[in-house]
């Protein structure tokens, strides 16, 4: 098979292990960190969980973020994504040991919440930075393939990671201290991971024109109003990024309905929710490697907009479909569906925003892009709290996204279509 092939070209390149092997690693332990949040929150038998209450969990954990995107846009640009890698896996490792110090002691839960920010909040910094390294170790003609396996790896074991603290957590008696003590070792081996990697080969450029870092931090808003410019210039990778965004936001309200359903519609204690949950996201999971395969052979057919589009369209009917019936097979279906299109979705706006947006810009780039994945993310799960019964079910929410989803296909189709006559036109010329 061709993918076969170039994927085993692809992992002869020594640098792109290299920078797998780092992205693993981290992105595992963002899983374990991730479930030892969500089980806090969702399971703890203290906690009587409601759709508001999620809502406000997300909000606290993400929407800072859209504070500390524009500053980590700005200083990936100037700083050596490597050592971004390092310090930033480090850092994670020893204030995910404070959490669990934390989880151990009886403190106010916006402590807890402060403790788990800080650790959430370096994680801008890894992603955005893995994504603008990813073309300084791999050639342009391999990159779409590239964007296939490496984040769409990330994301693989990022469920591992949450299906492996799942285990621990019902090994442990409901421990949630040992499962963020384990997501502390893999950041530790992920920062081990980033020094097989030259110091100055990730980038940035040392002669790209940057000012001064003092002057960066202070104009921050200048710098973001500068990379919202150069996106506004690159529409292509703007188009791509306001459908992945609206593909973000289905996926949040979905999320969120999920978590009641397993919370209370299809279980009777917490164990049961949590194997519930943890089957979801292995189902979520087998979708995201399916994607990883068929992509890169979809977009050679259909172009990246036209993979999109198909995407969003199949969503649009299957969500619905298996959504609506509220019982656990068909929306463990449901969940394979979404993984595979959102996962299928963001290979090629990957790629979009990597091709069309300079090297200069990427950091910027790639952080606005986590900005707005977190505010889609939290603004559904607000929608979510509001509409949401207490056992989760709604139709509601199922209907709005599947519309959504519909919107988008044709957004993107007209997109392509408009991308081909300019290329008619130009080929006349």
């Amino acid at each position: 098979m061709p993918v076969v092939r170039d994927l085993g070209v692809l992992l002869r390149l020594r640098n792109f292990r290299r920078l797998l092997a780092v992205r693993l690693l981290s992105q595992s332990a963002d899983g374990v960190y991730q479930v030892a949040l969500a089980t806090y929150v969702v399971f703890s038998p203290e906690n009587q969980t409601t759709p508001g209450a999620i809502a406000s969990a997300m909000a606290v954990l993400l929407l800072p973020y859209s504070l500390i995107g524009p500053f980590a846009g700005v200083l990936l640009d100037r700083w050596q994504r490597r050592q971004v890698f390092l310090y930033g896996n480090l850092l994670r490792a020893a204030l995910a040991c404070c959490t669990a110090l934390l989880l151990l002691s009886s403190v106010p839960d916006w402590l807890f919440y402060a403790s788990a920010l800080c650790v959430t909040a370096v994680n801008r910094f890894v992603l955005a930075g893995l994504s603008a390294a990813l073309p300084r170790v791999v050639d342009t003609e391999r990159l779409v393939l590239a964007n296939s396996i490496s984040p769409t790896a990330g994301t693989l074991a990022a469920t591992a990671g949450g299906g492996l603290a799942l285990g621990i957590r019902l090994l442990t008696d409901g421990s949630d201290a040992a499962v963020v003590l384990l997501g502390a070792a893999l950041y530790l081996l992920s920062a081990l991971a980033s020094l097989t990697l030259p110091r100055r080969l990730l980038g940035p450029d040392e002669d790209e024109h940057h000012v001064r870092l003092r002057e960066a931090l202070t104009t921050t808003a200048r710098g973001l109003v500068a990379g919202l410019r150069h996106l506004a210039e690159r529409r292509d990778a703007a188009h791509a990024l306001a459908a992945m965004t609206v593909f973000r936001f289905c996926y949040g309200a979905l999320t969120v309905m999920l978590l009641m359903l397993c919370r209370y519609a299809w279980s009777d204690g917490e164990s049961d929710g949590l194997a519930l949950l943890g089957l979801a996201l292995g189902t979520s999971a087998a979708g995201f490697f399916v994607a990883a395969l068929i992509t890169p052979w979809a977009v050679g057919r259909f172009g990246r907009y036209g993979w999109m589009a198909c995407c969003a369209g199949s969503a649009a009917v299957l969500v619905p479909a298996l959504g609506l019936p509220f019982a656990p097979v068909p929306m463990l279906a449901a969940a394979f569906v979404l993984g595979l299109v959102t996962q299928g979705a963001k290979i090629a706006t990957d790629t979009e925003v990597q091709t069309s947006v300079d090297d200069a810009y990427r950091g910027r780039v790639f952080s606005l892009y986590d900005v707005l994945f977190n505010v889609a993310f939290v603004a559904a799960a607000a929608m979510s709290a509001l509409v949401l019964p207490p056992d989760g079910r709604s139709a509601l929410v199922v209907l709005v996204v599947a519309v959504l989803y519909a919107l988008i296909s044709v957004a993107m189709l007209r997109r392509r279509r408009a991308g081909r006559a300019l290329q008619r036109a130009e080929g006349r010329e």
